[in-house]
């Protein structure tokens, strides 16, 4: 392979795009270095689990007449393997589903398909997706390409950990309480939490569900960006998606803020203490965003009651996907889901109700912040990427977590409000991994969440950064 080839990988996905529409490069050229690059690192992250390279060399070759005038002009894609691929195996990280070959494609893995991405394989996740750190009995850890010995986060850590390592420009994720923002955060690179029906998804068994939202992955904003444009879109499979037509992303973010936003910071929406680390880098987040001229301060939406309300929900929604786990052994299906499933299966229809009641007051206080806010800021974790070794966060200060959701609710509290929020990292910590704030802005407000993030990550600059243990 000719030398500059290789290092395809180094470049934006933008870039790309341009080499390929000037016919510089070639989509067979792009797609042979990924190859490359994914055999010589995935190795030591395993953050791939399935490579389907005669899907994807087959889709090449077919999109051949028409790739330029789509978007991603055949640029590979990663998915999430929890999410449906025609063809192509979705394990879910769990040995129950070893062998299972999905028969149709996610709404969402269609539009990208359509607007020229070309599917590469798939990413790893914890089982069923349940958890935010990536590993299950089927394939194993993921490992944090800046440090190996720690985790990429999750529960789509291998999605994370794959783009920023190189073995891919794009990814996608799904977020129920922090399942994209907080291994985007910890692996240097930038995912979205979107607006629920800004993206089409699979409907499961509550087909009005906005807690679970997929999302894009990507190296920067502007690569974001643009993946955004291919997932977006209206899909009749989908009853919450909506119609984005005339909304370009990648065009609306290239234009110059002039407005002088006001932004609510916080570090913990009083839920509980984080980590020193963490503190301090809200604080110096704080001081960096007032030198550019924004006005900051120390002010959020409350957020009392979000815990139960979160994992009543949570529970709900777990018992309806997976309450046929109860039949099978406790040692075939991992402690931490079957304790979701069967609290989701104890609920009373009371518990849910006042559930529904608490969403619907965060909700309503979130909305009435951003009346005087343009945008809300907090921490996409409340630590810093821990060690392999462990389940989960059970203690940060004087608070100790018996479960495996609770220590998540810095994202979780979100994701009840239905508003979109981007993660990016603005940090290193002192176990030389990245991790970061989250940016929330009011429901389908994504073009000016994008263009914010963009200023940030300009004055940052983490995300041009290579994983220090993987630099060629």
């Amino acid at each position: 392979m000719n030398n500059d080839i290789k290092y395809l990988w180094k470049y934006s996905a933008l870039d790309l795009v341009d080499l390929i529409k000037n016919k510089e490069i070639s989509p067979h050229e792009v797609f042979d270095s990924v190859i490359s690059r994914i055999e010589e690192i995935n190795p030591s992250i395993n953050a791939i689990v399935e490579i389907c390279e005669e899907r994807a060399r087959k889709s090449i070759k077919e999109k051949e007449l028409n790739f330029q005038n789509t978007l991603l002009k055949s640029l590979p894609v990663l998915v999430k393997d929890n999410t449906e691929v025609s063809g192509v195996k979705t394990t879910y990280g769990s040995k129950i589903f070893e062998n299972n070959i999905s028969e149709n494609s996610d709404p969402m893995i269609k539009k990208i398909e359509s607007n020229g991405g070309v599917i590469l394989g798939k990413t790893n996740l914890p089982e069923f997706a349940a958890g935010s750190h990536t590993y299950n009995d089927l394939f194993g850890f993921t490992a944090n390409p800046w440090n190996l010995n720690l985790s990429a986060g999750g529960s789509s850590g291998g999605s994370a950990a794959a783009v920023a390592s190189g073995m891919g420009w794009f990814s996608t994720g799904n977020d129920l309480g922090g399942s994209l923002r907080n291994p985007a955060s910890w692996c240097g690179v930038v995912g979205l939490r979107p607006t629920p029906g800004l993206i089409p998804q699979r409907p499961y068994q509550n087909i009005y569900d906005s807690i679970i939202v997929s999302g894009p992955i990507a190296r920067n904003v502007s690569d974001l960006a643009l993946f955004l444009d291919a997932m977006k879109g209206y899909d009749i499979d989908d009853p919450l998606s909506i119609n984005t037509k005339k909304i370009t992303f990648t065009e609306s973010i290239q234009a110059e803020v002039n407005e002088n936003y006001k932004i609510g910071i916080t570090k913990n929406f009083g839920l509980f203490d984080c980590d020193p680390e963490v503190n301090d880098m809200i604080d110096n987040s704080a001081k960096l965003i007032n030198s550019l001229g924004f006005d900051i301060e120390e002010s959020y939406p409350s957020m009392d009651g979000a815990e139960e309300c979160f994992q009543n929900l949570r529970a709900y929604i777990f018992y309806l996907k997976y309450g046929y786990l109860l039949k099978y052994e406790k040692n075939t299906v991992k402690e931490e889901i079957l304790w979701n499933v069967k609290k989701g299966k104890s609920l009373s229809i009371d518990q849910l109700v006042y559930a529904d009641k608490v969403r619907a007051s965060i909700y309503k206080k979130m909305i009435s912040f951003f009346n005087s806010y343009d945008f809300l800021i907090a921490p996409s974790s409340a630590v810093t990427p821990f060690d392999l070794s462990k389940k989960w966060v059970k203690k940060i200060g004087s608070s100790n977590f018996d479960n495996y959701v609770s220590w998540l609710m810095i994202t979780a509290c979100i994701s009840l409000t239905g508003c979109p929020s981007i993660a990016l990292s603005t940090a290193i910590s002192k176990n030389g991994a990245p991790f970061g704030i989250q940016i929330v802005a009011a429901p389908h407000q994504e073009e000016k969440l994008l263009k914010f993030a963009k200023i940030i990550e300009n004055n940052i600059n983490i995300s041009q950064l290579i994983p220090i243990d993987l630099r060629q």
